[in-house]
């Protein structure tokens, strides 16, 4: 989980990954990659017993390229620290997994999104654009590739990705 002072939300979401790793009989740790929080959010999740990663470059992306190469596991499942995934519904997810693919990604428009979690311009333009790239230049079946799942989980809104076999030898 990408973390930047998420102290009112880190808890409840670090309860629900464990819950549900627990219900499904996972081996599995819990990551925080924390991106300089200042709220007590790296103490909140070592109570919790979630591993904290300190990203000492700043963004978003350097959060979630830390916490990857941080995590020990065979399948990483993202998910932000704002309780805004349910982290408690990844049942679709892993059992994807389980069966091979590559890539496993929620798709909140199937799922219905929540009014204010996604500005106009995402919805409607950003977000249809690159998927369609994503589509049309790497051959993905996603039909989100920037929204992620943020209501829960249904094997409706899991798309799920292999890799074609012309790129067999690259790492993605």
């Amino acid at each position: 989980m990408p973390c930047l002072n998420e102290a009112e939300t880190l808890k409840t979401c670090i309860q629900k990954a464990r819950g549900c790793i627990e219900r499904l009989g996972l081996a599995a740790e819990i990551v925080i990659a924390d991106n300089g929080s200042t709220d007590g959010s790296q103490r909140i999740a070592q109570q919790e017993g979630a591993r904290v990663i300190d990203v000492s470059v700043r963004g978003y992306g350097a959060a979630l390229y830390h916490g990857f190469r941080a995590a020990r596991g065979r399948y990483v499942i993202m998910g932000d620290a704002d309780d805004s995934y349910d982290f408690s519904r990844f049942d679709p997810f892993v059992e994807k997994m389980r069966e091979g693919a590559d890539l496993v990604m929620g798709n909140r428009f199937l799922g219905g999104v929540r009014p204010g979690a996604m500005p106009w311009m995402n919805r409607y333009l950003g977000n249809p654009v690159l998927s369609s790239i994503g589509r049309l230049f790497f051959r993905s079946p996603a039909t989100s590739i920037a929204g992620c799942e943020r209501s829960p989980a249904k094997p409706s809104n899991v798309s799920t990705c292999r890799r074609p076999e012309w790129s067999s030898r690259r790492r993605w």
